[in-house]
């Protein structure tokens, strides 16, 4: 397991920030990877734990369908998703 240095989320920025970090993600589901990637992206927003993000080309379209839910955020913008 790799060791981070201790991140307070009262500091991070508002509006949120958005980075590509150097780390190895991935997401099973039913012990399957069907995401994964070393270059996740990642926002960072006040009073919220960071958020990572699959590009597009990470994830096995395969195991996912695409969902009716649609949020809207003042600073992110639409944000569409899927099951």
């Amino acid at each position: 397991m790799t060791e981070h240095a201790t991140e307070f989320v009262w500091e991070y920025p508002r509006p949120p920030s958005l980075a590509r970090e150097t780390m190895h993600v991935r997401a099973l589901l039913g012990g399957k990877v069907i995401a994964e990637t070393r270059r996740p992206f990642v926002v960072r927003e006040t009073s919220h734990p960071p958020v990572f993000y699959f590009p597009p080309d990470a994830v096995d379209a395969r195991c996912i369908e695409p969902s009716d839910r649609v949020t809207l955020c003042e600073y992110k913008g639409e944000a569409h998703y899927h099951s």
